[in-house]
């Protein structure tokens, strides 16, 4: 893993251009940062952190990478912190009623309202994943675009219900959120990245607030989607309109649902990544793969076109005509793989025949 990132929560500060708002919904007040400012008509990019986290710490490693800037350049970013759970959040009166992730769905469009913009590409990891598919669900209209990493689309069952119930009794909250985003390996294997985030959970975020964000997380609904099928259901499917990535490390707790997930959404739209050699974090232990995996989905929605050649793009011959090609980008983004090759993909990655759904392993 030679793209491993030191990562120093304590040393994440916000850049200058940033501006924090603290927004009124009809289910509560979510605290947003805007980061540049919105390009005409474009989408913004949309990020939702998971459980235990908040935007810096879940996002900060990836945006902050050297190659992120020439697709930052190009969008504003929108990072919405799930409530009570930014940095120095005060706790919630007694008897709070934590949003459920229904409604926490429900504030993105007040989000939109109230900053003037008019759609947004997503990016979710884990519960956040959840919430940008349940908006993206309700209001196909707001959402261009997703990049789910970790995404689990089913509601929690009875048995996983009732061995959460047990563990809340027997361990304490940091160590049940660090189960939730590593798998066993990689906490017995990365010993700094578990000891960086142990430290997070327990002393940057509150835990009384954090409690009811996993609660919520735990009460959720299934998401009820289904894979369209040519000739079957394709005009009455319930499943996501809109592009979408989805991104799970090969040592992931997330692998099975994420397959699941894949396996209810339209092959024509979805591209799923495994990264090799990555747990449960790919955006902090992997921000160059996934950078470039994002570069490549952003263009086959026909935004940055023209972008320069990344490093790993570079390092190709100029054999591979199709690269740079915004359209052949496009169509790789949204179809399956039919014989096309690696041509337009960077070096390292490998297309996988798939008669269905692309899949993309790096």
């Amino acid at each position: 893993m030679d793209e491993l990132q030191d990562v120093q929560l304590t040393e994440i500060k916000p850049l200058l251009n940033d501006k924090e708002h603290d927004i009124e919904t009809a289910f509560g007040v979510v605290h947003v940062t805007m980061r540049g400012t919105p390009k005409g008509n474009r989408p913004v990019i949309l990020t939702y952190h998971d459980i235990g986290l908040n935007h810096k710490s879940c996002f900060n490693a990836f945006f902050n990478f050297e190659d992120m800037q020439e697709i930052t350049q190009h969008f504003a970013v929108c990072h919405v912190d799930a409530p009570g759970q930014q940095e120095g959040a005060p706790p919630f009166p007694s008897g709070y009623q934590y949003p459920s992730m229904d409604e926490l769905a429900e504030m993105l469009p007040a989000v939109l309202t109230h900053l003037n913009l008019k759609s947004f590409i997503g990016i979710g990891l884990g519960a956040g994943a959840y919430i940008l598919s349940r908006c993206a669900l309700s209001h196909p209209d707001l959402v261009e675009g997703l990049v789910l990493i970790n995404v689990d689309p089913c509601a929690k069952g009875w048995i996983d219900w009732a061995a959460s119930k047990f563990s809340g009794w027997t361990t304490n909250i940091v160590d049940i959120v660090l189960a939730h985003h590593f798998g066993h390996e990689e906490l017995q294997a990365n010993l700094d990245l578990i000891q960086t985030y142990r430290l997070h959970i327990a002393q940057d975020i509150n835990q009384d607030n954090l409690q009811l964000f996993l609660t919520s997380y735990n009460s959720r609904r299934d998401l009820e989607i289904e894979r369209p099928v040519l000739g079957i259901n394709e005009n009455t499917a319930k499943t996501l309109k809109c592009p979408a990535l989805l991104v799970v490390g090969d040592n992931s707790p997330a692998v099975e649902a994420v397959v699941e997930c894949n396996s209810r959404l339209d092959p024509t739209k979805t591209t799923l990544l495994k990264m090799a050699d990555c747990g449960g974090l790919p955006q902090v232990v992997q921000p160059g793969k996934l950078t470039e995996a994002f570069k490549y989905f952003v263009q086959g929605m026909g935004y940055m076109p023209a972008a320069s050649m990344t490093r790993l793009m570079r390092s190709r011959t100029h054999s591979s005509s199709s690269v740079g090609s915004g359209e052949s980008v496009r169509s790789r983004s949204h179809t399956s793989n039919h014989g096309e090759g690696s041509a337009g993909t960077p070096e390292g990655i490998d297309l996988q025949d798939a008669p269905q759904t692309m899949e993309v392993s790096c």
